[in-house]
């Protein structure tokens, strides 16, 4: 139950809630915390943003605090890989990453989470890469009180199928690197997919268990795959060779090797040309020409995925249409950017 009284005379009144200040181009913060003891030297500052009048908070057993919501919301939101960040404040809390890793949003569930209307979560993008501590998600109840059983509602949606919110951990691959195309090996171009290869693996703590360089023949390439799983890489990158020219054999070589469960083709831009499959246990990615010279690809979005042991399919590959054109910006903000969201 709320009632309210003039500002003027709530000298004494104890805050029921957060009251916050927002200067344009300066700051927005907590001018007054819940808690504070109304002094008389605070009206004409209370006045100024705009509370003429003050809430008297009474709550009944069925009601519920902003900032009890917030926890409890926040508490079952969160999944593995996922902490609070904070106390609550202005009603509000924020979820981070406990983690490095990958992280994913259990989006229908969290739909049905914002569809019940007094509670909210925003987050980041499903399938995001983050590092520890990274803000991933915030939560809280609309109004200043709401009713306990539509936030023990909300609490029991949000920890569905393993909670709403998840960052699983990627694990750190012993690459396999088979550089394929007879103007490389043979030495007529200097080799520049290595390079880009390996900042890419690198920057999810994985690393280059080998290099393999393979003509465009595909007992070659089929030789330089086997050589690599034998020294003990558990991913095999393949660059170059997936196109339509007559010299474009790489694939042929990679299911000559082995692979299974494959697919050919992404709704991606760059990247159509993609591959996937997987010889025996060993994921198998084929990055098509355009791995080369353009900074972001198709991998960068499958490869943060294939680290958390998800297996990338023809359906996976398809989900990727509706956000699959990267806008090639002068300078690239990728992953805060629209490219695979």
């Amino acid at each position: 139950m709320m009632k309210t009284v003039p500002v003027e005379d709530s000298v004494g009144m104890v805050l029921p809630h957060d009251i916050t200040e927002i200067v344009r181009d300066s700051h927005k913060k907590s001018a007054f915390k819940k808690g504070h003891i109304i002094r008389a030297e605070d009206i004409p500052h209370l006045k100024r943003l705009g509370k003429d009048h003050i809430y008297i908070l009474s709550l009944t057993a069925d009601e519920i605090h902003e900032n009890e919501a917030a926890a409890i919301l926040a508490q079952a939101l969160a999944g593995r890989g996922v902490r609070l960040n904070a106390a609550p404040d202005e009603g509000k809390i924020t979820l981070a990453a406990a983690r490095d890793g990958l992280l994913r949003v259990n989006i229908e569930t969290l739909f049905q989470f914002n569809l019940l209307g007094e509670v909210m979560c925003a987050t980041l993008h499903d399938n995001t890469p983050v590092k520890e501590g990274d803000i991933i998600a915030g939560t809280r109840l609309i109004p200043l009180v709401g009713l306990r059983a539509v936030v023990d509602q909300a609490a029991a949606i949000a920890g569905r199928d393993g909670h709403v919110l998840q960052v699983l951990p990627l694990r750190q691959a012993r690459c396999g690197l088979v550089i394929t195309g007879s103007e490389i090996y043979y030495g007529r171009i200097k080799d520049r997919f290595e390079e880009v290869l390996r900042r890419k693996l690198d920057q999810f703590g994985s690393t280059v268990q080998s290099v393999e360089f393979a003509p465009d023949d595909p007992a070659a390439i089929t030789a330089a795959i086997n050589r690599a799983l034998a020294g003990g890489a558990d991913l095999i990158v393949t660059s170059g060779g997936m196109s339509v020219d007559p010299d474009d054999v790489t694939r042929t070589g990679i299911l000559a090797a082995g692979a299974v469960d494959t697919a050919y083709g992404s709704p991606v831009l760059p990247g159509a040309m993609f591959f996937t499959g997987r010889i025996g246990d060993v994921p198998v990615l084929g990055v098509p020409a355009c791995g080369m010279y353009h900074k972001i690809t198709v991998l960068d979005l499958v490869l943060p995925r294939i680290l958390t042991g998800e297996p990338i399919g023809r359906r996976e590959l398809a989900a990727l249409g509706h956000g699959g054109l990267c806008r090639n910006c002068p300078t690239c903000h990728y992953p805060a950017c629209s490219f695979g969201k």
